[in-house]
C-alpha cells in the first residue's frame, strides 16, 4: 500500500507539469526554431514558460472554482456553513500544483544562467494579484453557473480565446498602439509581464509593460483597479446569491 501511494504521488506530481509542458514544447519548437528570425525575444524560453505556467494556473483555477458550487450541492444542503467555502477551498489545489509546476521553472532560469534580481521580490505581490484576480473570476461565474449552465460551455471558448489574445507565446510590443492598450486592459496580461520584466528584465524590443503602453508607472493602475473591482463585486453578487445555492443546485 505505501509503494502504490509513493507512485500515485510522483504520477501526480508528473500529471501536473504535463499540461502547460506540452503546450511549453509546442509553442518553443514554432517560435523558437521554425520562426527563429521573426523572434527577437531574448531568453524566449523562460519568457514562453512564465507565460504558460502563470496562464495554466489562471485557467486551472477558475475552471475548478466554476462548476464547485453545484458538485458540492449536497454538502451545502446538509451542513450550514458560508458557500463561499467551497470554491475557495477548491483553488488551493490549483495553488498546490503551481508551487510544483513552479520548480520547473527553476530548473529553466538555472539552465539559462538567468542572474538573482533585487526585482524579483516584486513577484510575490504580482502573485498575489494573479490569485486575486482568479478569485474574482472564479467567484463570479461559479456563482452564474448555479443558475446558467451553459457559461461553463462560454468559458471553454473564452479561455481559449483567452491564450490568444493574451501575448503568452509573442512579445506585446509586436501590436498596434491601440491594441497594446486594449490588451493591457487584462489584468492578466498586465501580471504576467510585470512577472516576466522582475524576473528576466527586459527581453527584447518589442517587450513593453502597462507603465510604458499607458505612458507613466500609474498605467499600472488601470488593470490593477480593474482586477480588485472584479473580485469586490463577484465577491458582493456571490454573496447574494448564496443564500439560494442550497435551493438551486
Amino acid at each position: 500500500m505505501r509503494v502504490l501511494r509513493v507512485v500515485g504521488v510522483i504520477q501526480g506530481y508528473v500529471w501536473s507539469l504535463a499540461k502547460p509542458l506540452a503546450y511549453f514544447g509546442v509553442l518553443w519548437l514554432v517560435f523558437a526554431h521554425l520562426l527563429r528570425t521573426a523572434n527577437q525575444t531574448e531568453h524566449f524560453t523562460l519568457f514562453l514558460l512564465i507565460g504558460i505556467l502563470l496562464f495554466t494556473f489562471f485557467s486551472d483555477t477558475v475552471g475548478v472554482m466554476l462548476p464547485s458550487i453545484v458538485h458540492g450541492g449536497s454538502i451545502l444542503r446538509r451542513l450550514a456553513f458560508p458557500p463561499i467555502l467551497v470554491p475557495l477551498s477548491a483553488s488551493v489545489g490549483t495553488c498546490i500544483t503551481f508551487l510544483v509546476n513552479i520548480s520547473a521553472l527553476v530548473v529553466f532560469i538555472g539552465i539559462g544562467r538567468v542572474s538573482p534580481r533585487p526585482a524579483w521580490l516584486l513577484v510575490l505581490p504580482l502573485l498575489a494579484e494573479l490569485y486575486l484576480f482568479c478569485l474574482g473570476v472564479g467567484l463570479l461565474l461559479g456563482a452564474l453557473y448555479v443558475r446558467f449552465r451553459d457559461i461553463g460551455q462560454l468559458w471553454e471558448l473564452g479561455v481559449q480565446l483567452l491564450f490568444f489574445a493574451s501575448a503568452i507565446f509573442y512579445p506585446i510590443g509586436i501590436l498596434p498602439g491601440w491594441a497594446e492598450k486594449v490588451a493591457f486592459v487584462n489584468p492578466f496580461v498586465q501580471i504576467m509581464q510585470d512577472v516576466r520584466h522582475a524576473v528576466l528584465g527586459t527581453s527584447g524590443p518589442n517587450d513593453v509593460t502597462a507603465a510604458s503602453v499607458y505612458a507613466g508607472a500609474g498605467g499600472r493602475a488601470i488593470p490593477i483597479a480593474l482586477a480588485l473591482l472584479i473580485f469586490l463585486g463577484a465577491l458582493a453578487f456571490f454573496r447574494r446569491e448564496g443564500r439560494y445555492f442550497a435551493e438551486r443546485v
